[in-house]
This record gives C-alpha cells, structure tokens and sequence, in this order.
C-alpha cells in the first residue's frame, strides 16, 4: 500500500519478464479461482458480522491437475459467469455496503472497498502478464 490516495494499491508495474511462472493456463484459472474466491468472500461480509475469510495457497491451486491440464476456455466461462453475478450483487447494495468488513487472516479487518480495489487490479493484472508474454513471443 502506498500513502500517496491517488494510488491506493501503487503504481502498476511490468513485470520485466514472466518467464518461470504459471503457464498462460494456469494463469487464466488462477484468475477464475481467484475471483469466485473473492465473490464468496464478499457475499460473507454482506451476510456475517465480520466474518473470516479463508486463504488458500495460491501456488498449489496453481499446481492442481485441473489448473494444469483444463483448457482455459473453461475459466473464461467461469468468469463470466461470476462477473454477471458479482456486477448484479453489486449494482443493488447501498453505498454504506461498501464500508462493511471482513477480517483477512493476512491483512486484518479490511472493507468491501478494499475487496472491490484488490479485484479490480487483479484481472487487469493478469492480463498484462498475458499480453506482455504474447508480444515476446510474437503470438
């Protein structure tokens, strides 16, 4: 996190290369994972009083056969999905939803705001990782 409120998460950065990770694969149900993840997370602080949510190792999800071998179409659809749902869920709370709480084991008592600010760097984030893979390897 950074002091500066224009970014709240930071600057976004490239990262110079991503040669070594997760397959393109593992990388899009990742996303999916990921993002369900966080859904279920916020349909928790929208019904408990604080609840705590669940980590999970992101890395071994990663290395599950499924995450290795399903073709990424699969969550793409998942994510489609669980984006139509969590903009519907959305697009009907109040504003003072959003100031509801959830205690992440890592991070503390965190909002929904918080949730909402992470996830919507995530995607995008992913993506460059995708994209800038692409153009190394002239796909």
């Amino acid at each position: 996190m950074t002091a500066d409120p224009r970014y709240p998460l930071g600057k976004f950065e490239m990262p110079a290369n991503v040669e070594g990770g997760w397959t393109l694969r593992q990388t899009v149900h990742h996303v999916a994972d990921s993002h369900v993840n966080a859904y279920l997370r916020l349909r928790f602080a929208l019904t408990e009083n604080q609840p705590t949510i669940q980590p999970y190792d992101e890395s071994a999800w990663a290395e599950l056969h499924d995450a290795r071998t399903a073709p990424a179409e699969l969550s793409l659809t998942l994510l489609e999905a669980i984006h139509d749902r969590w903009t519907l869920l959305l697009r009907s709370l109040p504003d003072s939803a959003f100031a509801r709480t959830l205690i992440h084991p890592e991070h503390g008592a965190r909002s929904l705001d918080w949730l909402l600010f992470i996830y919507a760097w995530h995607g995008p984030h992913h993506t460059a990782h995708i994209t800038s893979l692409r153009r190394q390897k002239n796909w």
